[in-house]
């Protein structure tokens, strides 16, 4: 799962990530939650013969996809993830999967193990070698009742690899940056012929740093809460015995 990362570079490092044009500015975001607004690529109109301008345009979405077919919004969930496994099949993304394939720049994301307590350990999980990824993304417009139209979005997730799974057993999908035009390419590229790009990411690509739990409350939103935490110890189980049983005897039972 992904239900919170960062964006914490440059518009001019994302805008050269991303293969724009340019970007508004905007500041560093520590703490992305759902419902709020994510910047995201996707292939714009092919651009006159001889122009050397990008064919990608960026777009702001709320992360939290809604098909076109919703009646009810208050009755349905929020799909801020999607599982890559047989979301060209399912119908809440399978539009989306066929014609508004996306990026997502991030500087990292956050991750929860659970635990035998109640709260979780949160990590911060970034490129072990610094620098952007761009997530699978999905866009879908969704138009209200009243007749205005809001752009969504969710993030596409795949099994975690080795390095993460100890930790959560999903992790978003990385588009290498060599296969940008491939995935976002929706007018030749049928989901089925980028279906090899939703995997885990290489082993070693990320690395985890457990943070403390500031990052649980979506008004934390500065760089503290990226720094390097604590890892609770996990709660001893209790032994449960006999009564009367002495504890200082052997049992096999």
């Amino acid at each position: 799962m992904c239900g919170r990362f960062a964006l914490t570079a440059t518009p001019d490092q994302t805008a050269a990530l991303l293969g724009l044009a340019e970007l508004e500015d905007f500041p560093a975001r520590y703490n992305i939650a759902p419902t709020q607004p994510v910047l995201m690529a996707l292939a714009g109109p092919p651009r006159a013969p001889g122009s050397n301008l990008p064919d990608r345009q960026a777009m702001l979405v709320r992360w939290g996809l809604i098909p076109a077919w919703v009646k009810d919004t208050r009755e349905f969930p929020l799909l801020f993830n999607a599982r890559s496994e047989g979301a060209a099949e399912r119908a809440s993304f399978k539009a989306a999967m066929r014609h508004r394939r996306a990026l997502v720049p991030a500087s990292g994301f956050y991750e929860w193990r659970q635990t035998a307590g109640k709260k979780g350990q949160p990590y911060w999980i970034r490129p072990k070698h610094g620098g952007l990824v761009a997530f699978a993304g999905l866009v879908e417009t969704y138009a209200e009742p009243g007749g205005s139209e809001m752009d969504t979005g969710a993030i596409l997730t795949v099994h975690a690899n080795a390095d993460i799974a100890h930790i959560h057993d999903r992790m978003p999908v990385v588009i290498a940056r060599e296969d940008f035009d491939r995935w976002l390419d929706c007018r030749t590229q049928e989901p089925r012929d980028v279906v090899d790009l939703l995997r885990p990411a290489p082993l070693d690509f990320f690395e985890a740093i457990p943070v403390s739990d500031l990052v649980n409350k979506v008004a934390n939103t500065g760089p503290e809460i990226q720094e390097r935490g604590v890892v609770r110890p996990e709660p001893e189980k209790v032994r449960r015995q006999k009564p009367g049983a002495d504890e200082s005897q052997m049992t096999l039972f």
